[in-house]
């Protein structure tokens, strides 16, 4: 038996066509933090398992989202993110295998309409599908993780991601992940600077775009390896103003 396992919020623009593409499961459960959009009632076309809770951050919403799933085996899905019918058949497969317990899967992505295969966006390895006796997400606010005890494989076939539709996407992710990064770090002990947070952004655009050869997708490439700068100075910036703040109390 598959659970497949996500979490909304405002995402009526993809999780149609998300939900979609794992309606073949034995189990869909979704966990909405607060959507003002169609989002909840776009889902419960597809699932009667549609949960509505507040926002905890990443790790531990999707952790609250494991903990309703009754398959054997986990799919852990984002909602700009489909299963193609190849990976369908390769995680039907997959599940049958006794010796492994999770795997991690090819996601590929797209920026404002075009698949990136440069700029470390490909192969972007996920581990999204294992056994759930075995798994469990980290409690991090952002860039959690699963943990899973045991031998980890990978298939072959990729994940789909829509990761950004237009730059006002952009702008928008830009913003809300360069908060949470931004809190992530200073709840670990990190300082900034707005020296750092400049030498960060640079270095970023460097590494995205010639390091990692974003230049090879064109004008894509280009926009990719600017909104990772601007990700990665807005974060820091965004650091030093939550250490300024504790300072001044």
């Amino acid at each position: 038996m598959l659970s497949v396992i996500v979490i909304t919020k405002n995402e009526a623009q993809h999780i149609g066509r998300c939900l979609a593409s794992v309606a073949w499961a034995d189990e869909i459960i979704v966990l909405d933090s607060g959507s003002s959009d169609e989002t909840v009632a776009i889902c419960r076309q597809f699932t009667n398992k549609v949960f509505i809770t507040d926002w905890p951050g990443f790790g531990p919403q999707k952790q609250r989202a494991l903990d309703k799933a009754r398959g054997d085996w986990v799919l852990s899905i984002d909602a700009d993110e489909e299963i193609g019918p190849a990976l369908k058949a390769e995680i039907l497969q997959a599940m049958q295998q006794n010796e492994v317990q999770g795997f991690e899967i090819p996601r590929l992505s797209s920026y404002c309409g075009k698949p990136i295969k440069h700029g470390g966006w490909w192969p972007d390895y996920v581990l999204r599908l294992f056994r759930r006796d075995v798994g469990r997400f980290s409690s991090e606010v952002v860039h959690e993780r699963i943990e899973v005890k045991g031998v980890i494989g990978r298939l072959k076939n990729p994940l789909w991601h829509e990761a950004f539709v237009d730059p006002a996407e952009v702008l928008h992710k830009i913003n809300a992940y360069s908060s949470l990064g931004a809190e992530k770090m200073f709840n670990h002990g990190k300082r900034a600077s707005l020296g750092k947070a400049i030498g960060k952004g640079l270095w970023t655009f460097i590494r995205t775009y010639f390091v990692q050869a974003a230049i090879l997708d064109g004008a894509e490439g280009l926009m990719l390896a600017i909104s990772n700068a601007e990700g990665s100075y807005y974060k820091y910036l965004k650091l030093r103003e939550l250490c300024r703040k504790t300072a001044n109390k």
